[in-house]
């Protein structure tokens, strides 16, 4: 097995998490198979390319930012000169300007999103997001003092990892189980989620998002949704929603009984009017705003 398929065996079996370090890990993939690339064909280059950008995009079809990042990756590689040479030069050059816009993003979403954040606040959030993860550590820098209200996330308890990474920043962290979130919801005073797709009409977020937007909404908790405007999807933009994953019935009971049919459904949408804002490295906007703001930036998601 080499870098390649135990990276597309490591995000299919869900080892690897998380929407980011998913679009992360495929341009690495892709990057590593261009480069071992053995072919003295500019065609045999190109059809290895899209035979690899297809198995990474079916090993997660839910996540949009890996298509945006790997189809970012292809098009810049567009303006290579078609020798084997300068298609792997131009291919390292590709990867690096994509890498480089995931820190680049991150880093700005940590900063906007932490003015969010105020002393003596309590924040809930849900599953683990790496964005989130950056916006809390970057109030921490800045001497805020805050507690986090996280939730497990079963069934594969993404939420501990969440906890974990918390505590190891010093962030004072309480865990609550996935069925205890209202009470959680109820004490914090703003709510901060990671997303793993914006569509022209939802938000898409590990299962369990809206249930809880709905009780933060309830409970007049703001709710934020922090990520990478290159989530969005361009297929909603034909009306065409995401389909939600489901996965792996034993991962919720390995060894159900006889007649018991079980559902693990592995993200759910949001409705946007639950949202008080996107944050993004494009700044704080509603839903629709996001929308506009995204198609300015990024034309090319459109097209």
């Amino acid at each position: 097995m080499d870098k390649c398929q135990k990276i597309l065996h490591d995000i299919k079996s869900v080892k690897i998490q998380g929407a980011e370090n998913v679009a992360i890990n495929a341009v690495r993939a892709l990057e590593y198979r261009g480069l071992n690339c053995r072919t003295s064909s500019a065609s045999a280059f190109f059809t290895e390319m899209r035979k690899t950008k297809n198995s990474l995009f079916a090993s997660r079809p839910t996540e949009p930012l890996m298509r945006n990042a790997i189809n970012h990756v292809l098009e810049l590689l567009k303006t290579s000169d078609g020798s084997i040479p300068h298609l792997k030069k131009g291919l390292r050059i590709a990867c690096s300007e994509t890498l480089d816009h995931f820190d680049s993003a991150r880093q700005i979403v940590a900063e906007i999103g932490s003015k969010k954040i105020e002393n003596g606040m309590v924040v809930f959030t849900h599953c683990h997001s790496s964005t989130v993860m950056a916006v809390l550590k970057k109030a921490k820098s800045q001497g805020k003092r805050f507690e986090v209200y996280n939730t497990e996330a079963r069934p594969l308890f993404q939420g501990r990892t969440t906890a974990k990474e918390l505590a190891r920043a010093g962030i004072r962290v309480t865990h609550f189980v996935d069925s205890a979130a209202k009470i959680a919801i109820k004490k914090s005073d703003a709510a901060l989620f990671g997303f793993d797709a914006v569509t022209t009409t939802k938000i898409y977020n590990k299962i369990g998002s809206d249930m809880f937007a709905l009780i933060a909404d309830k409970y007049e908790v703001p709710l934020f949704a922090c990520g990478d405007s290159w989530k969005f999807d361009p297929e909603g933009i034909a009306g065409r929603e995401e389909k939600i994953e489901c996965r792996s019935p034993a991962e919720i009971w390995p060894s159900a009984p006889k007649g018991v049919r079980i559902e693990n459904p592995c993200f759910e949408k949001i409705d946007p009017h639950l949202v008080a804002a996107i944050i993004s490295e494009l700044g704080v906007y509603p839903h629709e705003s996001f929308i506009e703001e995204v198609g300015k930036a990024y034309p090319w998601l459109f097209s």
